[in-house]
């Protein structure tokens, strides 16, 4: 199982193929999102870290290629492109605007992952040393490996949903999540009453009074959002 803070991005206008990749990644342990298109990838970017995108090429408008030439103008995230295009041409293309693998249609769903697997164990770490660690008042949360300490070493014991909420929401520090977006990112049967709950439970652990919180805080009528130190 990987560390469930790895966000995918699966683009891809086809809906029954995002929706079995969105149900197999999940159940290899990764957060998923999905996008129809490329406009709606790029809102989703505007929004959330990715760790890695699955582009698909053959889509209406503007097509996987188009998109990836402009997501390298900016942005170093890792891509894998899906196609039915087999050729060692259309390969090399993708290749050359910036993918980082290539897997041709049909694919055996286990295969990606080992390639997902690979390119994330070799993508340095855009964050390093503090940023990696939020502070959170009275304890400090190690978003690589995934503990909540207090400030004197002692572990906090969190649950694998709360080690997730406090990956995504840390990610982008002060954004607004919509429960419904959380539930779908973190996935695993979550829906937006669970997210509350979990939210309450998480509080009692980070706040010095969770009726009140300084860190965890709810967004009336938009969400929750994580405002470390």
């Amino acid at each position: 199982m990987v560390a469930e803070s790895q966000h995918i991005l699966v683009v891809d206008d086809d809906t029954r193929l995002r929706s079995l990749l969105q149900r197999f990644l999940r159940e290899n342990g990764f957060l998923v999102s999905v996008a129809k298109n490329a406009f709606e990838a790029r809102e989703f970017i505007k929004q959330y870290v990715f760790d890695l995108l699955i582009v698909d090429i053959m889509m209406p408008q503007e097509n996987g290629l188009e998109f990836l030439q402009k997501l390298r103008q900016d942005s170093l995230v890792p891509v894998v492109m899906l196609t039915a295009m087999g050729e060692t041409s259309d390969r090399i293309v993708g290749l050359e605007k910036g993918a980082d693998d290539y897997l041709a249609k049909p694919f055996d769903p286990q295969e990606l992952v080992l390639r997902i697997k690979n390119i994330l164990k070799r993508t340095p770490l855009e964050k390093q040393n503090n940023e990696d660690r939020l502070n959170l008042g009275l304890c400090v949360y190690d978003i690589q490996k995934k503990e909540l300490q207090t400030k004197q070493g002692d572990l906090i014991h969190i649950t694998p949903v709360e080690q997730s909420l406090l990956n995504v929401l840390g990610a982008k520090s002060g954004q607004v999540f919509a429960r419904e977006k959380l539930a779908e990112i973190l996935g695993a049967g979550q829906s937006p009453r669970s997210i509350d709950v979990q939210i309450t439970r998480l509080r009692k652990k980070i706040e010095a009074d969770s009726k009140n919180p300084r860190y965890l805080q709810t967004v009336r009528g938009k969400g929750y959002m994580l405002l470390p130190e």
